[in-house]
């Protein structure tokens, strides 16, 4: 998984991650090289250097393999922590993969089965490291390298004869994540119509509508219906959605007798009564003690900047990974 040269350089320059240490020599000096767990490491291109040498370069089936390890064996460990390091090895090792399948111009099954690998890490590392501080975890650059092997694995689909039995789902999956984009929806447009009227894409389809329309309390109530990664790629519009939720009922039930059941409100909102108060004090939507909301268009306010915690509203997504292990997860 990583070329002879590079694991003698590292070794040498002590730039080996702790994941990549043989055992029993990590307080050594310098600390030994497992080959066996050692993966090459992503590489700026520089100027005279020769990044196309046939050695260096890993052959499909063995990147599919290093996929594979790099989700078994690292991101699904119990031993191994905390995930954020975790993430950022595997994130590293992906992008060197990515590397050589571009310098060497992989296609055909193994290249989709190595981007459906690494869409579902990406979508899966999206909810998980939610709310992280930026040091650890950067969701721009995260969604950057998401966006361009999503953008690479369905050009696969739509170039190379199939099957793809997995194409649904990451057609699905590519609106979820980018509700309410117009490039988004005409792909769906344009694809065929016996994939087109599938279930999980005539779902993501009604969402998007809902969104679209600025319709939160369908999108919520569509949201129910999906499984876990889907809701993984559907999490990080929940937040406008409830917010926009409040913002219409703010205006819509707006007077100073005007009463509703905080129970239903949390039903609208997919989350139990004490988070949707906490929500409601958020935006400034008064909660009396008979637990009545009182809605006034006057009172709504936006929270501060990095007052409102986005993982605490997570249910709606959690619930649904219950005995899901990583592995099934990422590899379907």
């Amino acid at each position: 998984m990583c070329p002879a040269r590079e694991l003698q350089e590292r070794e040498s320059q002590n730039r080996l991650h702790r994941f990549e240490i043989l055992a029993g020599t990590a307080r050594d000096r310098h600390p030994r090289a497992d080959a066996l767990r050692a993966v090459k490491e992503y590489s700026r291109p520089a100027a005279g250097k020769d990044a196309t040498n046939p050695t260096d370069l890993r052959p499909p089936a063995v990147l599919l393999k290093t996929v594979c390890y790099l989700i078994d064996d690292v991101a699904a460990s119990p031993c191994l922590h905390p995930w954020t390091e975790v993430y950022s090895f595997v994130f590293d090792r992906l992008r060197g993969v990515k590397q050589d399948m571009i310098i060497q111009r992989v296609s055909g099954s193994n290249c989709v089965a190595i981007l459906e690998r690494t869409v579902r890490f990406l979508i899966y590392a999206s909810y998980r490291l939610c709310g992280e501080p930026l040091r650890l975890y950067d969701p721009r650059i995260n969604d950057t390298h998401l966006q361009e092997n999503l953008s690479w694995l369905l050009d696969c689909y739509a170039s190379e004869t199939g099957p793809h039995p997995n194409q649904e789902d990451f057609q699905a999956l590519g609106l979820l994540y980018n509700l309410g984009s117009t490039r988004a929806m005409q792909h769906i447009i344009e694809l065929p119509e016996r994939l087109r009227s599938t279930p999980a894409i005539t779902l993501a389809l009604s969402i998007n509508q809902a969104f679209l329309e600025r319709n939160p309390v369908r999108v919520l109530r569509f949201a129910k219906s999906l499984n876990f990664l889907q809701s993984c790629a559907l999490h990080r519009h929940l937040v406008s959605c409830r917010r926009d939720l409040l913002l219409i009922y703010s205006h819509g039930y707006s007077s100073r007798n005007c009463r509703f059941p905080l129970d239903r409100l949390s039903q609208l909102l997919a989350l139990d009564a004490s988070l949707t108060a906490r929500l409601c004090q958020a935006y400034g939507v008064e909660v009396t003690q008979e637990n009545q909301v009182v809605f006034s268009k006057a009172a709504f306010t936006e929270p501060e900047q990095g007052k409102l915690h986005c993982t605490l509203y997570h249910n709606i997504v959690a619930e649904k990974q219950k005995d899901l292990t990583i592995e099934n997860i990422i590899h379907g």
